[in-house]
């Protein structure tokens, strides 16, 4: 364990930091950093060590929901975000993103990765507050499904899925060349040192698709890992997309203090919902016993590392009770946004005092996680896969369990404490009435072509497919 710094005791409200975002899709809990045995993750582990840690950070339990809260500072489904795929990934256009605020603030902002949250063209990042796109579609290279939700043609290749990639860059159809994390990654440190030698604010982005399945990741990241295990049998190819994701964290911080960007440059790590998980498979997910797509613990809290070189805490640690909806007003706050005017009600709260003293008053909260995916009958739904949570206690359905003393949720209290979980059952139904009249996409349906592939095959018809690739770094 790293030595605690302390930092500077300056106040970050208008700061004005450039802020580097780096979410990964389905990781989890899977870092060595985190308990895992066989995983090197040398530099994202490191980072964490010099972080000021989220302990208790909490997302939503599937990618789009995650996806939709952040953006929006409030709950997915008052966005109209109840699934990943089927149109209910689709975020509603009255949000207001944050970075649109941020735009509006004199920040240039880009997205790499994963968007997911509509491929519609007025649903695209370049809609919502992005200067610069590079995405691929749907909720994963590859991926078709029934309706909007699906990614280019030639992607859909299962065998070389992650290689090659045809990828929206802004609204251009392109061809790359290479790995799609490696590219990703690449991709955003260009678009980085353009806005540092700019002097030129900046808040970037980098969401990848990996570890999701389909699970492939460079050959050598294979020969490595049973390099280190001569036991195993195959390597793990969910491992060794992480170990590739960690390279690439390392580049990323290698190339920032390269360019002397880390005395202005606030970087978060964290992923998207916990690994997919049965407790007692090979499968990993930091002693939890569920992972993506659960309403308990496992599926919804993550890590979360905050590092800015002289400016946070080094090496500590919060157990304040947070969540992605917070991430909206801090980052406004931090970039001196205006947040007053939005189209959605706005959940979440600023994070800054935690940044500027981890071991601030945080007054309690409650915060209701659902997992979505409903049918027609949103009656039956408001019964099904959900959980409430406060800074002590977790109620999931009928089954309470006492966080401070039972983390992994193994012991079932609501006997014992039965006005306890009366209390949060009521919360929970009355919460759900409230966001009922939001979910305007469960009964959409796209009978027409798919956006992106209508958009690749006009393009290809008019003049093909150009190659492209980032500046040198």
């Amino acid at each position: 364990m790293a030595s605690v710094i302390a930092a500077s005791a300056k106040p970050l409200e208008g700061s004005r930091p450039n802020i580097i975002f780096v979410m990964t899709d389905d990781q989890g809990m899977n870092l060595g950093y985190e308990g895992h045995p066989i995983i090197y993750t040398p530099h994202i582990d490191r980072f964490a060590e010099k972080s000021l840690r989220f302990k208790e950070f909490h997302v939503s339990p599937n990618c789009a929901p995650t996806r939709a809260a952040i953006m929006s500072g409030a709950h997915e489904f008052r966005s109209g975000v109840t699934h990943t795929t089927a149109e209910r990934e689709m975020m509603a256009l009255s949000t207001t993103t944050f970075p649109q605020q941020l735009q509006k603030a004199g920040y240039e902002t880009a997205i790499f990765g994963k968007w997911h949250l509509g491929d519609i063209r007025e649903y695209r990042p370049s809609q919502r507050g992005f200067d610069e796109v590079l995405i691929h579609g749907a909720g994963g290279i590859g991926q078709d499904y029934e309706g909007s939700c699906v990614d280019f043609p030639p992607n859909q290749v299962r065998e070389t899925r992650y290689f090659d990639n045809v990828l929206l860059h802004n609204e251009k159809v392109v061809k790359t060349k290479g790995y799609c994390t490696d590219l990703f990654f690449h991709a955003a440190l260009a678009w980085m040192r353009k806005q540092n030698e700019a002097d030129q604010p900046f808040f970037a982005y980098i969401s990848t698709n990996t570890p999701h399945a389909p699970l492939t990741a460079p050959k050598e990241y294979d020969d490595r890992m049973l390099k280190r295990h001569p036991e195993m049998k195959k390597a793990n190819r969910r491992w060794t997309m992480i170990e590739n994701i960690d390279d690439n964290f390392g580049l990323l911080m290698e190339k920032l203090e390269a360019w002397d960007m880390l005395d202005n440059t606030l970087i978060i790590f964290t992923t998207d919902n916990g690994a997919p998980h049965k407790r007692g498979s090979t499968n990993f997910n930091g002693g939890f016993k569920t992972g993506k797509g659960s309403s308990y613990e496992g599926g919804v809290n993550v890590p979360a590392y905050w590092y800015w070189k002289g400016v946070l805490d080094q090496g500590v640690e919060t157990e304040a009770l947070t969540a992605h909806i917070d991430l909206y007003k801090t980052f406004c706050e931090l970039a001196g946004a205006d947040y007053s005017e939005t189209g959605q009600t706005l959940e979440g709260r600023s994070l800054l005092p935690l940044l500027e003293n981890p071991n601030a008053e945080w007054e309690d909260r409650i915060l209701f996680t659902h997992r979505g995916g409903f049918g027609k009958d949103l009656e039956k739904a408001s019964h099904e896969n959900w959980a409430v949570r406060t800074s002590r206690w977790r109620l999931v359905g009928e089954e309470l369990f006492d966080i401070s003393k039972d983390p992994f949720e193994d012991h079932n209290v609501a006997e014992k404490f039965p006005e306890i979980a009366a209390r949060l059952s009521a919360a929970h139904y009355d919460w759900w009435d409230e966001m009922v009249p939001f979910m305007i996409n469960e009964d959409n349906v796209w009978e027409k072509e798919a956006p992106l592939v209508e958009l690749y095959n006009k393009q290809l018809a008019a003049g093909g497919i150009p190659e492209w690739m980032p500046e040198d770094i």
